[in-house]
């Protein structure tokens, strides 16, 4: 009888057996190429200690100010959550509640799981009571912390304001730059797996399906029988003609496919298509000064960045404003059409697509955080008010709705005609 531990693939589902690895080797799907684990030494203390930190500098960052303003002797700051407030205050509160998630919620949500989990495993070699929420709630808020983008968008700002007045970064700016590299540190040192054996060591339990439970000539989890969690990427049997059912490890819900994936997707991508319109025609923010009213769009921003001389600023803020929304949207409609039609061609060139647009979903949020730190800080009556115009929301709206339909779409349905085939 075969002993062998299987593993199978978010994007493709191939069934595989675990291997061990060299140290800091990784291991990828020998079908699609997919990240299926890596060999993280020491990780666990690594990425505590990380977190830790990142906790730290996460408090200083949100007490002081980002940066400061000052125009003849008046000098103006604020802190993120100031900003948050004056969007409020202006009635944004749609894109007040959106800031207020991605740069202040979620980031701090996922580094008080994290450090939940590691905390107890790594100081008292003990299972964190609760341990299967926390591990849930990182998995749900760790693709909708932004502090990366943030921080981009901050230079961007900085680099609009110094035409208005002089500018003086403030301390707040330079932690959110530590608190970027140590979540990043403490992201890449993270090892799910090491997690899950020593919290099923400490309880005495190994749930992993064995190479003995596939029937013959199944090459796939789904054609196997065999569920695939998401969240803690256990493999495990399914009950007799059961379609869903419960991780035994996690609790995590579980299904052989996303269910409704395509309707869902096509629902999500075409809400996004409907916003992308008002998003880069109506005016992004709307500014009064001494020399009169005038309304900015997206790539009117893009020329003011390019003609001012900081090129660099405007092709990163094109491409992230402009370019990637655009390019997710056809991408989507590319996947999303192919696999309603059981296209059989390239599922590996499709697979890396589907893999880049769920990387770059989240960098299309940089222009959503220039925006709110003009308008905290560009608030001098006498001179020169920013305020946020619709496109703003309009915006905001199309970045959550393609990363809502990229998390919707199921890869693994684009492997399932050739599994036909093989059938």
């Amino acid at each position: 009888m075969n002993h062998a531990r299987l593993i199978a693939c978010h994007e493709c589902d191939l069934l595989q057996h675990e291997t061990v690895l060299r140290k800091g080797g990784t291991a990828r799907c020998t079908r699609c190429g997919a990240m299926l684990y890596r060999d993280r030494p020491d990780g666990l203390s690594r990425s505590l200690a990380c977190t830790l930190g990142a906790l730290v500098l996460f408090g200083i960052a949100n007490a002081y100010p980002i940066v400061g303003l000052d125009v003849q002797g008046t000098v103006v700051e604020t802190t993120l959550l100031g900003a948050v407030r004056m969007l409020y205050a202006e009635g944004m509160w749609p894109l007040a509640g959106l800031v207020l998630a991605t740069s202040f919620l979620m980031p701090l949500a996922e580094m008080c799981a994290m450090a939940y989990l590691l905390f107890p495993l790594v100081a008292f070699k003990r299972a964190p009571r609760a341990g299967r929420a926390a591990f849930r709630a990182l998995h749900a808020v760790k693709s909708w912390g932004m502090t990366e983008v943030l921080i981009l968008g901050f230079l961007v700002a900085l680099v609009k304001l110094a035409a208005i007045a002089s500018v003086v970064p403030g301390i707040s700016l330079f932690a959110f730059g530590g608190v970027m590299l140590l979540i990043s540190g403490a992201a890449s040192s993270f090892d799910a797996r090491e997690v899950w054996a020593r919290i099923d060591a400490r309880a005495g339990i190994d749930r992993f399906a064995l190479a003995s439970d596939v029937p013959p000539f199944a090459r796939t989890a789904a054609k196997a029988g065999l569920f695939v969690c998401h969240d803690c990427a256990l493999v495990s049997k399914a009950a007799s003609h059961a379609h869903e059912g419960r991780c035994p490890r996690c609790n995590a819900s579980l299904h052989f496919r996303k269910p409704d994936s395509i309707s869902r997707t096509w629902a999500l991508l075409i809400a996004a298509m409907v916003l992308y319109i008002p998003a880069n025609v109506l005016p992004v923010m709307n500014t009064s000064s001494l020399f009169g009213a005038e309304k900015d769009t997206i790539m009117s921003g893009v020329a003011y960045l390019w003609t001012s001389g900081s090129w660099p600023l405007a092709l990163l803020v094109f491409i992230a404003s402009i370019a990637v929304p655009m390019l997710k949207i056809l991408s989507l409609v590319l996947l999303v059409t192919s696999t309603q039609f059981r296209a059989r061609w390239l599922p590996a060139r499709r697979t890396r697509i589907y893999r880049i647009v769920e990387f770059v979903g989240r960098w299309s949020m940089l222009d959503i955080y220039v925006i709110t730190v003009l308008v905290a800080l560009v608030q001098f009556n006498a001179l020169a008010t920013i305020h946020a115009g619709a496109a703003a929301v309009a915006f905001g709206a199309v970045v959550v709705l393609t990363m809502l339909a990229a998390m919707a779409f199921d890869p693994r349905l684009m492997w399932d005609a050739l599994e036909d085939d093989h059938g």
